[in-house]
């Protein structure tokens, strides 16, 4: 089946996204060799790629915010079938040197009972591990709400949660009402919902708010959070298939071109993210400047754009990211 392109969206090449340095008390200073970037004062938790406020960096939106190109050309970035017009993922990398605080998002239901659009279900790709690092992902099983009342007025909570040890490679999946905490050792690509709504439960004595009761009515006791093992085609590696998401290692030897891209089975075009989690690349075709996608940077292929090749230039490990739309808008 082949989904024609309305006249109200024209196509739009893909562009890069500027990074975007966030401030976390539990980062580092220097993100070097990740990304060449050094913090003078405070430290930088999170490396934010898709964010409403990130910049476009290439292209005819070059230097807006993804949010005001979202809404001039939802159409052509989307394509059909989109519940909303908005940027519908946020991805990140993630750099630990402390714990992140004990912290549990909402489903899309209790995020619009406060007013926000959307809840955060969110997935991690570890891109490297040391050897002793390890995520706290969900309760221990028995665990009661009440026991995890008392943990965070005592102190104690870190004895009710679940440790999962990290290697490179893993993948991990994180649904909304889970329990979770990242703790240092492990470089994790985010996925996630548009959303970057945390109710902190415990912050190991941080100065920072905490939202304990929203934490409590936000957490569910068994949720599916765990590691997910790979599924290995022919022409990918899918690391997950979610609601919300769906992360794919696509190998590209030489060139590859952008038909083969979205895989068998796709019925209409769609939005794309493309991140080069090692090495880097270049996005060329006819009608627009080429693109360089450098190593941890995100190149924004929209659902409507002009056919393309993607040519390793030395390294390129090629990660796409594209969303799952669920069965009922939110």
């Amino acid at each position: 089946m082949t989904v024609s392109r309305p006249s109200s969206a024209p196509q739009l090449a893909p562009f890069r996204m500027e990074p975007r340095y966030d401030l976390r008390v539990w980062g580092f200073h220097d993100l070097r060799p990740w990304y060449d970037h050094a913090a003078g004062g405070e430290a930088i938790g999170e490396v934010w790629l898709t964010g409403d406020s990130s910049l476009a960096a290439t292209g005819p939106h070059a230097g807006k915010r993804l949010d005001a190109v979202f809404r001039e050309a939802h159409q052509s970035l989307l394509g059909p079938g989109a519940p909303s017009p908005a940027s519908p993922l946020l991805i990140k990398v993630l750099f630990a040197r402390e714990k992140l605080s004990v912290q549990v998002h909402p489903d899309d239901r209790m995020a619009q009972k406060y007013g926000f659009p959307r809840g955060k279900t969110e997935c991690w790709y570890a891109l490297a591990a040391e050897p002793h690092a390890a995520v706290a992902l969900g309760l221990k099983p028995g665990v009661s709400l009440e026991e995890v009342k008392e943990g965070i007025g005592a102190g104690t909570l870190e004895a009710s949660l679940n440790v999962v040890p990290v290697a490179a490679g893993d993948m991990i999946f994180v649904d909304a009402g889970t329990v979770h905490a990242i703790w240092p050792g492990p470089i994790l690509l985010e996925t996630q919902q548009n959303c970057d709504l945390t109710y902190r439960m415990y912050d190991y004595g941080r100065p920072r708010e905490l939202h304990v009761e929203k934490s409590l009515e936000a957490t569910r006791l068994v949720t599916r959070a765990g590691k997910v093992a790979p599924t290995v085609l022919a022409d990918r590696t899918i690391l997950i298939d979610a609601e919300y998401f769906r992360v794919e290692r696509i190998p590209v030897s030489g060139s590859r071109a952008s038909a083969s891209l979205p895989g068998t089975g796709r019925t209409a075009p769609g939005l794309a993210y493309l991140f080069a989690a090692a090495g880097s690349a270049r996005i060329a075709g006819d009608g627009f400047v080429p693109v360089d996608l450098p190593a941890r940077g995100v190149v924004v292929v929209p659902a409507f754009a002009p056919a393309f090749e993607v040519e390793d230039l030395g390294g390129l490990d090629l990660i796409r990211i594209t969303p799952n739309w669920p069965q009922k808008a939110p």
